[in-house]
């Protein structure tokens, strides 16, 4: 298949198991949720009746008070008490192997074909890091709520981007998941579809 390149007014060959695969909304949920799993920390701690300091002797007499029976001042029940079902440092990861991560990017890019939401470009550079060039240039292709992909990384562009809200610059190398969902359009350029083809191959 071929896809239209915005200024260039050529069109670029892909492949059509990359760029015209059927989605998968399953997997692709699937890879999203794990990705996101992967990077909670897991560090949430609480104490249980038995980790909190104190409550070592009965707070008053089991009969003869008009008041309920209580064994422990640091019962859950208690104001200043342990938890009963205390959260513990867990890990969130989940397993996703190659063929489903790379399944998942598949069918994401070519739904994004399909949604005329891939925008591709013969390059995408400043000459310094000054936002309102980055402005400028997505304001000619229309474009305000962006993932821009670039070949590898391009420090100028990065700092040129990173003012501009809803605006977010990555290279081939750092492509994943949450950022595709996470935008109304991506702009890619030509050098960095190659890239991406023979990542996913």
């Amino acid at each position: 298949m071929k896809l239209k390149v915005a200024n260039g007014g050529a069109e670029l060959a892909v492949s059509d198991a990359i760029f015209g695969k059927e989605f998968n909304e399953a997997l692709v949920h699937q890879v999203v949720t794990a990705y996101r799993n992967a990077g909670r920390s897991g560090t949430k701690a609480q104490l249980t009746k038995a980790e909190v300091r104190g409550g070592g002797r009965k707070p008053r007499s089991q009969k003869g008070g008009g008041t309920s029976r209580a064994g422990s001042i640091r019962s859950p029940i208690w104001v200043g008490g342990g938890r009963a079902f205390a959260a513990k440092p867990r890990d969130f990861a989940q397993k996703v192997n190659k063929k489903m991560y790379r399944g998942a990017l598949q069918s994401m890019l070519s739904e994004l074909v399909r949604q005329d939401r891939l925008v591709v470009t013969q390059d995408f550079t400043v000459d310094a890091p000054k936002t309102k060039q980055v402005a400028e240039k997505l304001k000619k292709l229309n474009l305000d709520h962006v993932l821009i992909i670039v070949e590898a990384i391009d420090e100028k562009l990065f700092l040129a981007a990173r003012n501009i809200a809803h605006v977010e610059v990555l290279p081939v190398s750092a492509l994943n998941p949450l950022s595709l969902a996470s935008y109304d359009k991506v702009l890619v350029t030509s050098a960095a579809v190659k890239h991406i083809e023979e990542r996913l191959q």
